[in-house]
């Protein structure tokens, strides 16, 4: 089967889309802030369990996540605010009752929410998977005053029907589906979402968590994208989301490398930081869904 929601074509071949305030560079910050539950088996681990045996609680690894609740969240924030750069939060409803402190913190700071389920688990093992999408947006938005536009899923993994949940639900793009370097469209049975550029190379949880780079591993592979678009931009924009999570990048040893990441975007006069929706709304002005 091909993509079942966004036709397939070469990407050269779209038409060009005009650049906002004409810079052909869109960055989207965006930094997961994730509540992994104590009394689960964590999503994912940098200590592996003696003999192999899962065991919970697992304090080790429940603590790697809790450190950057702790510290690596304040250190990006203060970054990001020093420098006056917008962000996005893939955001675990969870957070709000579990850590309330970092979320009014994000609140207060301007941040985008964006749904990321209601604590760190797959859609796919949901009972009700409609139930979890609609619990976790009515909290947001409960807590923010605003619905959500966006939607990221844990670990990026969907059902054949979330989609089309999002769309009923008043999502109005998804990160999920990362084919393009630019927005398109996909469909849905209750009409067009907007499929949002994420990114699975400049990502520190594949970066540092999977494939166990050293430091300045993620610095060095933003130079480099940033290089090859600077060819492809003179035919078409280009979308770089920067993926962050507190416990990874926000660790002593690599947070200087993101402060190196954003010097190189800022020092750049063709490039502007915007949050998902306002991509969104840019993408739905300069290419409507037919």
């Amino acid at each position: 089967m091909s993509n079942p929601r966004i036709p397939y074509q070469f990407s050269t071949r779209r038409p060009k889309l005009e650049a906002p305030g004409g810079k052909p560079l869109i960055v989207h910050v965006v930094v997961n802030v994730e509540h992994w539950r104590f009394e689960d088996s964590m999503p994912r681990t940098i200590i592996t369990p003696p003999h192999g045996k899962e065991t919970i609680p697992d304090v080790p690894n429940f603590s790697w996540a809790d450190y950057g609740m702790r510290c690596g969240l304040p250190r990006i924030m203060e970054m990001l605010a020093g420098r006056g750069i917008p962000a996005s939060t893939s955001f675990n409803a969870g957070v709000i009752d579990a850590y309330p402190e970092a979320a009014i913190a994000m609140r207060d700071a301007g941040w985008e929410f964006i749904g990321h389920g209601m604590h760190q688990k797959t859609l796919n093992a949901a009972t009700n998977e409609r139930e979890v999408i609609e619990a976790a947006i009515d909290k947001i938005a409960k807590f923010t005053g605003r619905r959500p536009r966006g939607w990221l899923s844990p670990g990026l993994r969907e059902t054949l029907d979330t989609p089309d949940i999002l769309k009923s639900l008043g999502v109005d793009y998804v990160c999920d589906w990362v084919v393009e370097d630019v927005p398109a469209w996909m469909s849905t049975k209750h009409g067009p979402l907007i499929a949002m550029p994420y990114n699975l190379e400049i990502n520190d949880s594949i970066i540092y968590a999977i494939e166990k780079h050293s430091s300045p591993e993620m610095y060095q592979r933003l130079a480099d994208t940033v290089q090859t678009f600077d060819r492809e931009m003179k035919k078409q924009v280009r979308v770089l989301a920067l993926g962050l999570h507190p416990h990874l990048i926000g660790v002593p040893h690599r947070i200087g490398y993101l402060a190196k990441m954003l010097d190189l975007l800022q020092s750049r006069k063709d490039t502007v930081f915007m949050q998902g929706e306002q991509i969104a709304d840019w993408f739905a002005k300069v290419s409507p869904a037919t």
